[in-house]
Formats: structure tokens, sequence, C-alpha cells
């Protein structure tokens, strides 16, 4: 029987995920809990239902095949879209994600995050982008949720689009044993590297884990021969002040001439509807997304470190620019 994992979706013409045009395949399961993660459906490792609340009638046929009564009673449509409203449709405390509901919901009001694919399934998806990949210098990026927490899958994966000649780059927040993702950059060309926070404390209070490993594996990285890409998602509140921009770069320093650059991600909250559609209250729901102009004096301060610096992280333009010249 062949392995299978849970894939959340898989986004084609992807620019901002490495170089080129890439397809980016997001695996579920992962072992942080930031608290301004921007994809919520790939947290947890099980299939999730999506209540979709602007599509939903409220007719009433996901109640009447519920068999946990975890679905609540129809009320008005414009009620339960109002704004503030605190109406959801699923007991999610209740639900054992038996999937009936979807199957009796006729608004798609009720969809399912989280397929089951092959290895091979993936990499037939993936190939069907080859012609975008040859003309920009894309190919695939596997990201989540956290690769790493799929280690024999992941490297299933890559090993299958290196054997196809595609370009292959792992999106990864380095938590997890060193021999976990050596074993996966045996064919990986370009490694996205997130870098969160320095100090270990506050890294453990909005992600859930502490950043030893993270950093050392990090260290381990930059004496291989991958390529690598620091990614910095600049948070409010969290690591956004001169003092860790200040240290962070200090940092990476270290490694500068094996980081090709450092892309500073504003934060953006334009995943809130997500968070409804799965009936988690979003505490930075009302934080403004950060202007990417207001990155720019930080990312002076890496580039002062001779660290090549970008705000927003596109890889496309650049590319484009090594095809033509």
């Amino acid at each position: 029987m062949k392995q299978e994992v849970l894939v959340s979706d898989i986004q084609k013409f992807a620019v901002n995920d490495g170089p080129g045009i890439r397809t980016l395949v997001f695996l579920k399961g992962c072992p942080m809990r930031c608290a301004w993660c921007h994809n919520p459906e790939t947290q947890a490792p099980f299939p999730e239902i999506y209540w979709k609340f602007r599509l939903c009638v409220q007719c009433g046929a996901c109640m009447d095949v519920c068999p946990k009564n975890a679905i609540l009673p129809p009320i008005s449509p414009k009620d339960a879209q109002s704004e503030g409203s605190a109406y959801h449709k699923i007991l999610r405390d209740k639900c054992d994600r038996c999937l009936a509901c979807v199957e009796a919901c006729r608004y798609d009001a009720l969809t399912v995050v989280g397929k089951s694919m092959t290895a091979d399934e993936i990499i037939d998806e993936v190939e069907k982008d080859r012609p975008f990949y040859k003309n920009s210098g894309g190919g695939l990026t596997l990201s989540g949720g956290e690769p790493t927490c799929h280690p024999d899958f992941a490297a299933q994966i890559l090993q299958a689009a290196k054997q196809r000649g595609i370009h292959t780059c792992l999106d990864t927040n380095g938590f997890c044993e060193w021999d976990v993702l050596e074993k996966m950059l045996e064919n990986v060309d370009l490694a996205l590297f997130d870098l969160k926070h320095t100090d270990a404390a506050i890294h453990k209070q909005h992600t859930g884990v502490g950043n030893e490993k993270i950093l050392e594996n990090l260290a381990r990285l930059s004496e291989t021969d991958v390529d690598i890409w620091i990614r910095i998602p600049v948070v409010p509140g969290f690591n956004d002040s001169k003092a860790f921009h200040t240290h962070a770069a200090e940092f990476l320093s270290r490694f500068k001439n094996q980081i090709s650059r450092v892309d500073l991600l504003p934060f953006h909250n334009w995943c809130q509807d997500k968070y409804g559609w799965l009936g988690i209250d979003w505490p930075l729901k009302d934080t403004e997304a950060t202007d990417p102009s207001f990155l720019e004096i930080p990312a002076d301060m890496y580039r002062e470190k001779g660290l090549a610096a970008t705000v927003g992280g596109s890889g496309f333009e650049k590319t484009a620019k090594w095809a033509s010249g």
C-alpha cells in the first residue's frame, strides 16, 4: 500500500516562495502554534471542516445527518453573517469529523481541508506546470504546516521531483532533529528557512516551542552546499523592534557566505476568514497589516551586515532578470 499524506492545498503560479514560477504544496501538520500563523488549516495533522458562513443558507441538512449532535440549529443567514456574530455552525468539541455534514451540504458551505495524496499523485500534479518552470527558473516548493513532520514522505517527494529534473525548494521552520533535515537536503536545491526570533523565551511564548534546535539546525545547514534564503515574518509587537533586527542581522552575518538573501515578510491579516471557517478566535484579526515600506529601514540593517535583503520576498523578478541576462 502506497504511503499517503494530507495535503491542504496545491497552489499554482506561486511567485513568492522561491525563484521563478512555482507549484507550492502545503502538507498538513506542524509542531508550532505561531500566534500570527497565516495558514491555520495546516497546523492539525488530520482533516478539518471549514464552515464558510457566507455560503450557508441555514437549510438544516447538516444537522439532520450529524450523528454526534455537533451542528447548531439554523438561524437567519443575516444574523449568522452579521459583524460580531458569535454563531458558529459546528460544535467543534463534539465533532468527530465523520464528514456526514459535508456530504449533505449542497451549497459548499461545509468543505474538507486535508486531502490524502500519494507522492506520485503530488508529483504528477506538479509536473503539469513544467512549462512555467522552464521559462522562469521555477519548480516545486514543499511547504506546510511543516514538511519535516512527514520526514520519509517529504524526502520521497523531493527525490521524485529531482529525478524528473524539477528544481526543489524546502520551506521549513527548522524545528526538527538534524538527521531528519539532513536526509531531505540530499534532494533540495534551496532551503527557505524561517527565523522568527533569536530570543528563546520570546520565541516559545509566541510559537509554543523554543528556538535552540532551530538555530542549531541553521548553523549546520550553513555548512552544506544547499542555497539558503532566510525568511523573517515581521509581526507587530513580536519582532518588529530595532533591537530584534539588530541582533538578528548580527546573528545571520555569521553565515553570510552561505545565505543568499534575507526576506522580511510584512504581517497581514488576510487569513482571518480561515480562522472563522475553523471556528477559531484569532487574537490578531484586528491588527493592521504592515505597510511594506516600513520594513525598508530594517532591511538596510541586514544589508549593512553584508546580507542581501528584500521586503516581501518575491523571487520572480530576480529570476526573470537572470533568465534574460
